[in-house]
């Protein structure tokens, strides 16, 4: 795990995160830090999120999403807007 912390910091800089030991479920916390070291987000993440390649993709672009929002450079009703632009588009493709 200690590797993919080290992945999850080089991917998330200016942010550290802190991954904290498997629950009876399964699930470890994620949490992302700021400079200071307060807590920006968290988030419950599966074994399988953080071994498989492409769901760990997956997981760091929900953060960094999830960090533009925190940060006030992201309002999530532009993210529903693009998200149905897109459906729109598809649908007459």
């Amino acid at each position: 795990m200690e590797r993919i912390c080290r992945l999850l910091n080089d991917a998330l800089t200016p942010y550290h995160t802190r991954l904290d030991e498997e629950d009876a479920g399964g699930q470890r916390l994620l949490t992302v830090l700021d400079s200071h070291g307060g807590e920006v987000l968290s988030r419950a993440v599966s074994h399988y999120q953080l071994q498989d390649h492409r769901l760990l993709v997956d997981l760091v672009d929900g953060l960094h999403r999830d960090l533009q929002i925190a940060e006030g450079r992201l309002q999530p009703c532009v993210i529903a807007a693009s998200q149905q632009c897109k459906v729109a588009q598809g649908t007459f493709a």
